[in-house]
């Protein structure tokens, strides 16, 4: 555990590796959700390696929403049909890792039936890969939005972001592991909890722990 440090974050969907390492390294977690919804962050987009290199798997959202929205009361767009091209996407960039196979039925569910809220999606999503992983971190959500903290307590909400460097948390470190692509493209660090867990199945929280120094 932590140490009693205590870490805030937003909701994500099928967040990065920083994400969950530092999630399973606080004692306590909080996830934001009256925090006003972002464009271009992870809460709405996952990072994965495919054939071609990395690339960004988008969940369209209600643009009537968007303004000054709750992220709690976001809506997913209902006018895409961005769930087949999500999972068509994952399949064609994991159906050869070693453990595609092995957990393919515990998320195809995730993007067949309807979603009315991203939150409601992202915590789904999250509280699965939990489970697969087998670990339980003590979660809770916000009741209100805070934002001023002292120094026991952790603000990740906004620096988790697509746009930077998971290394420049000085806590963090890159920890290499297999990649089915590795040899097109080298290591690429930081991708999608999905990418950690299909190519390295049940050793996916030990490789999170060795990421928080």
């Amino acid at each position: 555990m932590g140490g009693g440090i205590t870490v805030y974050l937003s909701a994500a969907y099928l967040a990065p590796l920083h994400y969950y390492a530092r999630m399973l390294a606080a004692e306590k977690v909080f996830i934001e959700q009256h925090d006003h919804y972002l464009k271009q962050t992870y809460r709405n987009r996952c990072q994965i390696v495919a054939a071609n290199g990395v690339i960004s798997l988008s969940i369209p959202v209600d643009k009537g929403d968007l303004l000054k929205c709750p992220m709690r009361e976001i809506r997913i767009s209902s006018h895409s049909d961005w769930q087949t091209l999500h999972w068509r996407s994952l399949v064609a960039a994991y159906n050869s890792s070693p453990f595609f196979e092995y957990y393919a039925d515990e998320f195809i569910s995730f993007f067949e039936k309807p979603w009315k809220y991203l939150f409601d999606f992202d915590i789904a999503l999250q509280e699965k890969i939990l489970s697969l992983m087998e670990i339980a971190p003590s979660i809770s959500f916000t009741e209100d939005f805070r934002s001023v903290f002292d120094g026991a307590d952790l603000d990740l909400r906004e620096s988790i972001h697509p746009k930077k460097r998971a290394e420049d948390d000085s806590a963090y470190r890159i920890v290499p592991y297999y990649q089915v692509f590795e040899q097109r493209f080298g290591f690429v660090p930081n991708m999608s909890i999905l990418d950690l867990l299909f190519n390295m199945g049940p050793e996916t929280p030990l490789i999170l722990h060795q990421m928080i120094q």
